[in-house]
Parts: structure tokens; sequence; C-alpha cells
């Protein structure tokens, strides 16, 4: 598997974590369920914060909309309470709702009072459109194939055109999953900042490489079709402080290239595994570590970063698609072979 660092597209200065990826984070894993059969290129891609019962057990967190084009859900809740309560799935546009019941079911099978002695669950769901490269209108995404993907989550997981990445475009080349991790050393203790991006965005011509060079594709592409950003982290912060944090993916953005179109869904969702919210707590009032807010620009560099490199990521490990139609992406490292 090709990742951005072998094709020399390192970003920025900041230390990768030994992973390069959102598992160098304690506790994260990722897991994938890939379709790929003629027309069909699309998946569910998992992300699961930790290994406990995610809904017993919140973490705090927090989103951020740069272009509103989009359809996930559970947004709004996360928005309003500063907490994460389910995995995180990643699929195309069509399918968040069999994607979203499968988050359901489960959460209800590890905690049966859920809608009955206590509150309904929030489940999180995000999406890109891959209806260039995928017959979206098949709705093929089931509720198996979003268990398959959390059964399968792990902290080794791959990148490219894999699970919701599949049948994604970015830039006019073939796009998907990319990962990037910076390591940070807070009071002597060491933390890791980790992102994942789901990546099916970017006008052809505009993918700037970290050299300032610029690179196209045969085929056109406007900057349209979505990108998610997902940062976790192991520094205690409040909801605000990763709101201040992920609105900072913006600038990897820009500087891969994006001014975030208007057909473009730019979103970032970011969590900290360091706090944790009972849902049973029965204190009035809990104590809670926190960042000292003057140290915060740590954290900002670090997430321009990695929402960057793992833009490249997503390009540099992404296989070349045939898909719908005969509709097709190149692959980024075949071009970057032929300008070399």
């Amino acid at each position: 598997m090709t990742r951005a660092r072998d094709l020399g597209l390192a970003c920025g200065r900041g230390k990768p974590g030994k992973l390069n990826s959102i598992a160098d984070v304690p506790g994260v894993t990722v897991g994938h369920a890939t379709l790929s059969d003629g027309a069909i290129q699309t998946g569910v891609t998992a992300i699961r914060p930790h290994g406990g019962n995610l809904f017993r057990e919140k973490l705090v967190a927090s989103s951020v909309v740069l272009n509103g084009f989009g359809k996930s859900i559970g947004l709004v809740q996360v928005a309003e309470l500063g907490t994460l309560e389910t995995p995180i799935l990643l699929t195309n546009t069509l399918s968040v709702g069999s994607c979203a019941t499968a988050l359901i079911r489960r959460a209800i099978a590890e905690n049966p009072d859920i809608g009955r002695e206590t509150s309904t669950v929030n489940p999180v769901v995000m999406e890109c459109n891959d209806g260039f490269l995928n017959d979206i209108q098949a709705l093929k995404i089931s509720e198996a194939d979003a268990r398959a993907a959390l059964d399968t989550a792990r902290e080794d997981f791959a990148v490219g055109a894999v699970g919701a990445g599949r049948g994604m475009s970015c830039f006019g080349f073939k796009g998907g999953i990319g990962s990037a991790s910076r390591k940070l050393k807070l009071d002597g203790e060491k933390f890791h900042l980790g992102v994942l991006s789901l990546c099916n965005f970017g006008r052809a011509g505009d993918l700037t490489l970290p050299d300032g060079s610029k690179v196209a594709p045969p085929a056109d592409q406007d900057d349209k079709g979505s990108v998610i950003i997902v940062m976790a982290t192991d520094i205690p912060l409040e909801e605000r402080q990763i709101r201040r944090v992920i609105a900072r993916a913006g600038v990897g953005l820009a500087r891969v290239g994006s001014f975030w179109g208007h057909g473009s869904g730019d979103i970032a969702l970011g969590f900290s595994t360091a706090n944790r919210v009972s849902h049973d707590e029965k204190s009035d009032l809990i104590p809670r570590r926190v960042l000292n807010e003057s140290r915060i620009d740590r954290l900002f560099e670090a997430m321009a970063e990695t929402t960057h490199e793992s833009v490249l990521d997503a390009l540099a490990a992404a296989e070349a698609v045939t898909g719908r139609d005969g509709n097709f992406r190149p692959r980024l490292a075949d071009t970057l072979g032929e300008k070399a």
C-alpha cells in the first residue's frame, strides 16, 4: 500500500506517529467494508473511538461545517450537546439511512434501555457522493456491510480506494480514504492528534503538491462532491476547543488546492478520548482536565498538517478504478511517475 510519504508528499514540520494515522490515538480503530463489482464501487468505513460501550461512556466532541452541501446525520446533537455516543460511519450519500439503522440496532443490543428507560441514541453517519464511479441508485449498502466495517475495525487499516472511499474522486484523480497523525508533548506527556479523511472533492488542475507544483489529470472535475474530515486526539479538550481545532481543517484543504465549491459538502468532526462523559453520572459537578488555551496553536498547526497530508495520502494510496458506465479515475502515482 503506497502512502503519501512514499511519494515524497510529507506535509509540514510536525512528526508523525508510528502508524501516521488516526489510530495513533490509543483506542481508536478503523474498519472497512468494500463493494467492487462492475458498476458497484462503494462501501462503508467505520471509526471506533474506543473499544467500550460508547453510549455509556461518551466522548467530548464537536463538528464544523465549512460548506453544508451534505446529508450527514447526527451532527445537530453533537453540536448541541458536545458529545459522541456511537462509532462514526462513512459511506455514500444514499446509504446514510442503512448505516444509521445499523448503529441504532447495535447500540440497542448493548443498551436495552435506549428509548425506554433512558434517552434515544444519536447515530453519526457522514457521506460523500460516489455516483460518478458507483451506481448510487442501486442502494447496495446494507446494514450487514455497516456491521462488517464495525467488526473489522483495527489499528492497522488500509487507506485509498477502500470502504467508503472505493468510489470517490479527488481533483479528477481516484480519491478515497487517507490518514495522518502528529505527535505532541504537553507537560512532559506524549499525545497524538490524528485525522482520517474521506476525499471526494477538488477541481481538476487545482491539486497542489507540498512543493507548490500543480498536477492535472486527463479528465475534468469541478470542486464539488464533498470531503469529510474526522479528527481524534488523546489531549483533554473542551467541546469548544475541539471546534476551534477542527476548523483548521480548512487550512489543510486550502493548501491542497480546494476553495470549498458550491456543490461540495466539507465537514469536520472531532473528538477527544481523554474526557469521557458517563451516561449514568450521579454527581452534580464533575472534574475535567483541559488544555491551557495558550498552547492551542500547537494543535491548530497539527490539524492543518494532518488534514493536508491525509488528502495526499488518499490520492497516493488509491488505485485507478473503472466503474459505472465505464467512468474512470486515474491513479495519482501514475501521473507523478510520468512527470518524473
